[in-house]
């Protein structure tokens, strides 16, 4: 069954503070860049060519932060990239370029909540949790790490007492706290930039899914009933790309990942399980994520799918989750249950990259995708700038192409991702 073009009924939907209603494109329409694509890549992306002056049509072809985008843990983590691993694979001009990238990425999406007046609740405060030495022994090296090379935001590791007073959960032996990290309602982020957009004169149309990219010296997005000619491509559609581009085909893996909303809870439940209202999540492959809402719900994250089958009982899986990691939370009542695809690149790195000189794509964030969207969004401006640097750091990494569709794809990854789960148990 068709997967339906409006919002999924998650927590964000209900509590969104606007509800988009852009027009479907319908016939043809000229522009300077045509994106395929309405989440946090698309919508960025947007709306830095559209502050610099260029004309944008975008295509989405459902609602405006519909995918990932709006259904996502709402968590604002910067540090995306494994410099070292960079700096091995691309040398060390590359490896300075990440490096600044690693902080950028944040600072983009908060320069545009303050400029744009987005109302998206957004807080700082994120713990990184260890559940075993190892993790202490990773999050300790990673404080290290960060201040020798001048991280900007306050970081500290706290453990026992100190841990307490960030988390009422007896599962963790410690924290990296880092308030300059946080979390924010993501739909109503994706929603605001893209009214920003269209207030600096970008055209976007909902309801439009692509059907065909022409490729040629003037590029043009075909969709049901409408074309958009332009002189670059971007294409955006993350794990929701489908076969718009059979070029793209294999390079990343949809992979469900799912949470819950409880009820209400009451101010003292809530100060009790996390006192400083942070942003959580663990070590593990197979991770937890976890956050307060505005109105004091606990959402709940967990679960990256690989099989690329939903679960029977999304809230009964969730719920097991949450009450080995908050018993406070037994018999809590869970008011709203989601989930949605994630685009996963083998390698981890998000994949920037040329399909042909004047189409471009972004996509393969791998469940870390809030703030390196954004940065994606202007590192593909900036490469129709014509400022290439900071786009082949990424466009230089070799990513692998898995063969034979999600049915092969998505049982490899999963047998590769179990073997990896089994070492988290130890």
């Amino acid at each position: 069954m068709a997967e339906s073009t409006e919002h999924t009924r998650s927590y964000y939907a209900a509590t969104a503070r606007e509800q988009t209603a852009y027009p479907a494109l319908v016939g043809e329409h000229d522009c300077d860049v045509a994106i395929v694509g309405g989440g946090f890549t698309g919508v960025a992306a947007a709306l830095r060519l559209s502050e610099l002056g260029y004309s944008v049509g975008l295509v989405e072809s459902a609602r405006i932060g519909w995918g990932a985008s709006g259904r996502n843990g709402g968590q604002l983590i910067d540090n995306f990239i494994d410099v070292k691993h960079i700096h091995r694979k691309l040398g060390s001009r590359a490896a300075e370029l990440a490096a600044v990238m690693n902080v950028e990425c944040r600072n983009i999406l908060v320069d545009n909540i303050e400029r744009y007046g987005i109302e998206c609740d957004l807080r700082f405060g994120f713990l990184d949790l260890a559940t075993k030495p190892k993790d202490v022994v990773y999050l300790r090296n990673q404080l290290q790490a960060k201040q020798q090379d001048g991280y900007p935001h306050r970081l500290e590791y706290v453990e026992g007492a100190e841990l307490a007073k960030h988390i009422g959960s007896r599962k963790y032996v410690g924290a990296l706290v880092n308030h300059g990290n946080g979390h924010l309602h993501p739909l109503d982020l994706c929603v605001g930039e893209a009214r920003a957009a269209a207030g600096l004169g970008a055209r976007l149309f909902e309801q439009s899914r692509a059907t065909r990219i022409v490729h040629g010296a003037k590029p043009a997005v075909e969709t049901e009933h409408g074309v958009l000619r332009a002189d670059k491509v971007i294409l955006a559609g993350n794990a929701y790309l489908g076969s718009t581009e059979p070029r793209l085909a294999g390079l990343v893996v949809p992979a469900g990942t799912y949470m819950i909303a409880t009820e209400p809870l009451s101010a003292d439940l809530a100060d009790e399980l996390l006192p400083q209202n942070a942003a959580c999540c663990d070590q593990r492959i197979g991770l937890d994520y976890f956050r307060l809402s505005p109105d004091r719900r606990m959402l709940f994250g967990a679960l990256c799918n690989y099989s690329g089958r939903r679960p029977k009982d999304i809230t009964a899986t969730i719920r097991q989750r949450m009450e080995n990691v908050f018993p406070q939370l037994r018999g809590v009542a869970v008011d709203y249950e989601w989930g949605g695809d994630i685009a996963i690149s083998v390698i981890r790195v998000p994949q920037l990259g040329r399909v042909s000189e004047n189409v471009l794509y972004a996509q393969g964030y791998s469940g870390h995708g809030v703030a390196p969207t954004h940065l994606a969004g202007h590192i593909l401006a900036e490469t129709i700038e014509g400022n290439e640097e900071r786009f082949n750091v990424f466009s230089r990494m070799k990513h692998w192409r898995l063969p034979g569709g999600k049915w092969f794809a998505n049982p490899a990854l999963a047998i590769g991702m179990g073997y990896y789960r089994l070492k988290d148990l130890f």
